[in-house]
């Protein structure tokens, strides 16, 4: 039984978060600060956490940039549904995914269980794949560029991966949360762009500045995005 840690503060949320999770086979610890959700997280190592962005004590960006430098863990933050910034900043942070407020308890359980199949997705058959400057360990889940790594989230890695495997060919947005998301995921295309949009500012942090953000990987206006082959 896979074990979902809840960090929020609003009591509404954490009960029906808990009630639609446990009918769903989880397992559920409930947390209503960042301090508390973050001494949980050490001492429970759950399977996935569930962490509301607006937090008192400690606020969920820094739950989840401390989280993300001593575990593997998957997060899903909560986020008000206007706060754009806050889930960029969280997903750079190493989140793996986000739900906007108010939400449908339905969709963020179908979240979860997407988050965690693909952590435990097993490797590519191929160990390594480079294009140009970037290089991706598939075994070990890393992704390099000029010889630099990128810290990379799972799904981002994912993303990378599937682009990475059709350079120079563009993947529609729906193709992509095919390959990534899998086919039932119950999100929407903009959650392609968002998660595209943190990729590209890891890749240029992790290129220095002799490589732009947009000079990896293309939009292809109205229909998706490409990784340049040299």
């Amino acid at each position: 039984m896979a074990r979902v840690l809840v960090v929020d503060d609003e009591p509404s949320v954490r009960d029906v978060v808990r009630a639609y999770l446990e009918r769903d086979g989880f397992g559920v610890s409930l947390e209503a600060d960042g301090e508390a959700g973050l001494l949980a997280a050490r001492a429970l190592k759950p399977d996935l956490v569930i962490l509301d962005l607006m937090l008192p004590k400690l606020d969920g960006l820094e739950v989840c940039r401390r989280l993300r430098a001593e575990s593997r863990v998957p997060i899903l933050i909560l986020t008000a549904r206007g706060d754009e910034l806050d889930r960029i900043l969280g997903l750079e942070l190493g989140a793996d995914d986000y739900v906007t407020k108010p939400f449908s308890p339905r969709e963020l359980v179908a979240r979860v269980r997407a988050v965690l199949r693909r952590a435990s997705l097993p490797d590519e058959p191929r160990s390594r794949v480079s294009v140009g400057a970037l290089s991706l360990d598939l075994d070990g889940r890393r992704a390099f560029l000029a010889e630099r790594e990128a810290p990379l989230t799972t799904l981002e890695f994912d993303l990378l991966a599937a682009l990475a495997g059709n350079a120079g060919r563009v993947l529609s947005r729906s193709a992509l949360i095919e390959r990534v998301w899998g086919g039932d995921y119950p999100g929407v295309d903009r959650v392609v762009d968002v998660h595209v949009s943190s990729l590209r500012r890891k890749l240029a942090l992790a290129g220095g500045s002799a490589l732009g953000p947009g000079e990896l990987i293309s939009t292809i206006r109205g229909v998706g995005y490409r990784l340049d082959a040299p």
